[in-house]
């Protein structure tokens, strides 16, 4: 079995914590039998200032021709003053558009040894494991008109029903194989387009009477992941919502190092870390690669139907974590402090352990 992935390393940090990724997935596929041709292409800042564009038409093809996409990070502040089109962020949304990605999936996990790493006290974090679906492709970020003169900026909230049906409907899906609890969070006190998203949402709820729907308000939603986030279990929302829920799960979990995601389409998906391309580390081997090898993680489960594969990956990544090793971002004093590559060994090393203790052998599909 063969699979084709396109990666886009980006700006920043991302070629180092693609890299990392890369090599744990290298070694997944050497132990399940999997081969993968894994080509590699530029996007976001450093593709504008080799042709022009954050996204060429060459990079747009391959992502159409391969199984699955790997994105690094994109941005930073060399290109802040570019018209909004021409910023590397506008590549992530027109990939998001012409690959019809609608759902992302931000899982929000807190492993037991970074009990300690976040500002929320530990008792409040023990046990959180809940999932973000962000719907991807409507809100302000695609709305038309838009705009910006000296006088005003604007922007156009705009959902349509098949927008909201196709993600209500998958995070049914979601929750009835999981704890039946669903969160559907809006504004709808304020807002025409979450009184539709609402109006929807319920609709779709009738499909399955075994899942709990419950509405929350963004703001409360908000303070609610940080005073109590394991009331959650999987959690609906709007674009601009889930992108800033998804962030405030960082907190939550440590480290926006740790927050992997995945945005899926009909045909399509792409995988990539939630953090950004933080400038002031990159080339310096400081970086948290572990949200990136989670999202591989991730791939296998929904672009390759290998959860053997990810159930491997995310326990090498706890137990590489009990044993005290760290990146800056999530350390504690008593923390072995460890560069990006050193993780990325730890994890393959954990990876190799697991294997041969369950007696694996050679997995083929």
């Amino acid at each position: 079995m063969s699979f084709k992935i396109a990666l886009l390393p980006g700006d920043g940090i991302g070629p180092e914590v693609i890299a990392a990724a890369v090599d744990v997935l290298k070694l997944a596929g050497e132990k399940f039998n999997v081969e993968f041709e894994l080509k590699e292409y530029p996007v976001g800042g450093i593709s504008y200032d080799k042709h022009g564009t954050p996204l060429t038409d060459e990079v747009l093809q391959a992502c159409y021709d391969s199984d699955a996409v790997l994105l690094g990070a994109v941005g930073g502040i060399k290109w802040d003053s570019l018209q909004r089109d021409m910023k590397p962020e506008a590549a992530l949304l027109k990939l998001r558009k012409s690959l019809g990605l609608f759902i992302n999936i931000r899982p929000a996990k807190v492993y037991n040894a970074l009990l300690n790493s976040s500002s929320l006290k530990a008792d409040v974090l023990k046990g959180t494991d809940l999932l973000i679906l962000r719907e991807l492709t409507g809100d302000v970020y695609f709305g038309e008109p838009r705009g910006i003169d000296d006088e005003k900026g604007f922007n156009t909230m705009i959902y349509t029903k098949k927008e909201v049906e196709r993600i209500a409907r998958y995070a049914f899906e979601v929750a009835s194989k999981r704890k039946k609890k669903l969160h559907s969070v809006d504004k709808a006190n304020v807002l025409e387009t979450s009184q539709f998203w609402r109006k929807l949402v319920i609709n779709i709820s009738k499909d399955y009477p075994n899942v709990s729907l419950e509405h929350m308000y963004v703001d409360n939603a908000a303070m609610q992941l940080v005073r109590d986030p394991r009331q959650f279990d999987v959690i609906l929302t709007q674009n601009m919502f889930g992108d800033i829920l998804s962030d405030i799960s960082g907190m939550i979990t440590g480290s926006l190092g740790m927050l992997p995601s995945a945005s899926l389409g009909n045909n399509y998906a792409l995988y990539e870390p939630v953090h950004g391309s933080a400038p002031d580390i990159a080339g310096e081997n400081k970086a948290n690669p572990l949200a990136t090898i989670s999202s591989v993680g991730l791939m296998f489960i929904h672009s390759f139907q290998m959860n053997k594969a990810a159930e491997l990956i995310e326990e090498a990544i706890s137990r590489t974590l009990s044993a005290g090793y760290r990146t800056k971002d999530i350390a504690q004093p008593d923390n072995v402090i460890v560069s990006t590559t050193k993780m990325k060994d730890l994890v393959i090393e954990n990876f190799n352990i697991i294997y041969d203790e369950q007696a694996l052998g050679v997995f083929t599909l």
